[in-house]
């Protein structure tokens, strides 16, 4: 398989919270998903984006610092052929600024896939991806039916980040990583025969 065949995937880490387990999850994810040879990796991690929550009015143009916050971090989405959102669950759903990065965007997310990847409590995070589905979808995104869902991630992962129960969530990944490569292939090729209208 050629570089140009590989399947661009963008992984947002989408805590932002001081003390956060996100960084570490999405670093375990992304060991797993590196074993995939036709995975092209790229993170961004909202921590380092600085994005407004001012958005313009219909038709205006963004502040001079949002469109430097959108300088690196637009593209990057928009090259993408598929999207793994690292989630936490705050409050039985997603946090603030994962929902301001996806507000500031829209063609960006149109007809590719988005998989999960969640943590949190009993739950695991689940309430968030829920939520989340019901916002890509208002996007023209297609999520992907399995996921991976760390359950108590304060007692469940090691000092490392690395789940305790490393087979069974490798094993999720492996599953959703599946799903989001078919349907980001297929998408790719159906985006390329004929443009998403929306």
């Amino acid at each position: 398989m050629s570089v140009s065949d590989a399947l661009r995937v963008t992984v947002i880490v989408g805590s932002v919270r001081e003390g956060r387990l996100g960084r570490a999850v999405a670093d375990w994810f992304l060991t797993t998903a590196a074993a995939d040879p036709g995975l092209d990796l790229d993170v961004v991690d909202l921590a380092g984006v600085d994005l407004p929550l001012v958005l313009p009015g219909w038709g205006g143009t963004p502040s001079p610092e949002a469109v430097a916050a959108l300088r690196d971090v637009s593209p990057r989405l928009a090259a993408a052929d598929a999207f793994v959102i690292v989630t936490p669950e705050y409050n039985h759903s997603f946090p603030a600024a994962l929902k301001n990065l996806i507000d500031w965007h829209h063609r960006e997310w149109q007809a590719k896939p988005v998989g999960f990847v969640s943590y949190g409590g009993l739950g695991g995070g689940l309430r968030a991806v829920e939520q989340l589905r019901l916002v890509f979808a208002e996007l023209h995104a297609v999520t992907v039916r399995d996921s991976v869902s760390l359950h108590g991630p304060w007692s469940g992962l090691g000092e490392d980040g690395t789940p305790r129960d490393a087979d069974v969530c490798a094993g999720a990944a492996k599953g959703m990583l599946g799903q989001l490569s078919w349907w980001g292939r297929a998408l790719r090729a159906a985006r390329a025969e004929r443009p998403y209208a929306g």
